[in-house]
């Protein structure tokens, strides 16, 4: 059957193909392109063919394409959508005909849910029209995850606006089985269905870790959530994401003579002062209440936590300050202070060194004389140096960011390997606990125990995630770190971010970054 013909071709249709036969060669391709487009039903298969028959006669007819029929339906990959495509208008002309055929098509496609109207007016020649939608899953709500909520440790804001140092909400206290924190378990999603009528399975929600310490803290369900509650009393904290509850030891008075050195796991309170020459050590935080401060104390130290002290530290030079975590006190003079975290300091810090994250003084008043304050993120402060020019270093340190990445690959390494163990443990566990009816005192204790390691290591994963995590914060802020004055920085100031550095000269103030990678100052 013949589609189109002229002087130079014509075209063929036979078994639903498409061939050209050409008398005269030269007919131009454009031309040719406007009248394969007006023939709807039309669609080109072979490019090739038909360029090479236009250059060169063609005794023999050469297939360019397919007939396309005069509607048709198209599924989607993922069965969820149907499309109708209409190439012939004049089946648009007998709308009884145009849906019998729209009826025929679904049936043949074997189409059964989610059909759909169709206004024949609002159809376009070789445009889709959507004849049909499944019905999509609904996914299930995430678990939700909600923790007793710590005081905040920062200075307390008077009215004034002021902040008073003396008073920080930093030791935390509960009882035993006191609420911690709970989880609403993840729920299922509701199936969804294609267009065949066939079921498409809903993801459940996203379950969450519930991050606490297994030796201090238990789980169990309540009401449908599973809730965490506190073993024993003693300090809630917060360390590196995970809530842990510390043993607490208080002392009413000094650490002196009467007590000796301390070492401790858990938190300490100290309602006196530490005495000269003696040492504090604690894996939680350590809290000095003391209004008269520390005096010439040799070591204070948490290894994991905050240390507060709220008469401030007089070092006489042989003070050394280490926190895990955080160091607040009101003032520092002739003292070592290093923290993971932040060093936060109300009024001043004079001749001593400070490593930190971040080193934070009053803006409005806080002092930096003398000394070296070294920051990998932030430091600032009110004033540096003073009107005598005594020499006083501001530096921010950046991580090495090879160093850093080559820690981040050993981390993840292990994550990975952790991950592994875990799963297998996990399965181990599984199997076990669907053989409980059958197993003698003994076995289920070794269940029971094979059970407390998986948690451990859940734990220890949790933990080495959350070094990544932080790990890779401190080299997205590679660059941007800061030193802020607001109101004098003096001469004799010496600021260096990175490798540039300066040592002003004349009375000035700011904030100092690195801008196109020189110093502005």
């Amino acid at each position: 059957m013949r589609i189109f013909s002229n002087d130079y071709f014509e075209l063929i249709l036979e078994n639903e193909k498409v061939f050209i036969k050409t008398f005269k060669k030269g007919f131009p391709l454009k031309e040719l392109d406007k009248i394969v487009r007006a023939i709807n039903r039309l669609k080109l298969t072979n490019f090739v063919n038909l360029k090479n028959a236009l250059e060169e006669e063609t005794p023999v007819p050469v297939e360019i394409g397919l007939w396309l029929p005069p509607m048709e339906i198209d599924v989607s990959k993922d069965k969820m959508t149907a499309q109708l495509i209409v190439h012939d208008s004049s089946i648009l002309e007998d709308m009884v005909l145009f849906y019998k055929e729209l009826k025929d098509l679904l049936e043949k496609k074997k189409i059964v849910h989610g059909i759909k109207p169709v206004d024949i007016h609002t159809i376009r020649i070789g445009k889709p029209t959507v004849v049909a939608e499944g019905t999509a899953p609904i996914k299930g709500e995430d678990a939700k995850v909600t923790y007793l909520q710590l005081p905040e440790r920062k200075p307390v804001i008077r009215e004034d606006g002021r902040a008073d140092y003396f008073d920080m909400n930093f030791i935390f206290e509960i009882n035993e089985n006191d609420w911690l924190g709970e989880k609403i378990p993840p729920k299922p999603g509701i199936d969804g269905k294609n267009i065949f009528g066939e079921e498409v399975p809903a993801p459940p929600g996203m379950d969450k870790p519930l991050k606490y310490d297994r030796k201090s803290a238990y789980e169990r369900e309540e009401d449908g959530k599973i809730v965490i509650r506190a073993l024993s009393k003693g300090v809630v904290e917060e360390r590196q994401g995970i809530l842990i509850i510390n043993n607490h030891l208080p002392i009413n008075g000094d650490v002196g003579l009467e007590t000796g050195n301390i070492d401790f796991d858990g938190s300490i309170t100290i309602s006196g002062t530490i005495q000269k020459g003696f040492t504090v050590i604690a894996t939680g935080d350590i809290s000095i209440e003391g209004l008269e401060g520390v005096t010439g104390a040799k070591l204070i130290q948490s290894r994991e936590g905050d240390i507060y002290i709220k008469g401030g530290i007089f070092g006489l030079g042989q003070t050394t300050v280490k926190a895990g975590g955080s160091i607040y006190v009101k003032h520092v003079n002739e003292a070592n202070l290093f923290a993971k975290k932040e060093i936060v300091i109300g009024f001043y810090s004079l001749n001593s060194f400070l490593q930190a994250d971040s080193i934070l003084l009053d803006e409005r008043k806080g002092k930096i004389i003398g000394g070296k304050a070294i920051a990998r993120n932030k430091i600032v402060t009110a004033i540096s140096g003073n009107r005598v020019e005594r020499r006083t270093e501001l530096i921010i340190q950046s991580l090495d960011r090879q160093e850093g990445y080559k820690t981040i690959q050993q981390k993840a390494a292990l994550l990975k390997s952790m991950q592994e163990e875990i799963l297998k443990l996990s399965e181990k566990v599984e199997k076990l606990s669907a053989l409980r009816d059958r197993m003698n005192p003994a076995q289920l204790q070794s269940v029971k125990e094979l059970k407390e390691v998986l948690e451990d290591k859940k734990q220890q994963m949790i933990q080495i995630d959350h070094e990544i995590q932080e790990l890779m914060e401190n080299l997205k802020s590679m660059g941007k770190g800061e030193i802020i004055v607001r109101k004098e920085a003096y001469p004799g100031t010496f600021i260096q971010i990175g490798n540039k550095s300066s040592l002003l000269t004349n009375l000035t103030k700011g904030r100092f970054v690195l801008e196109l990678g020189e110093l502005n100052v």
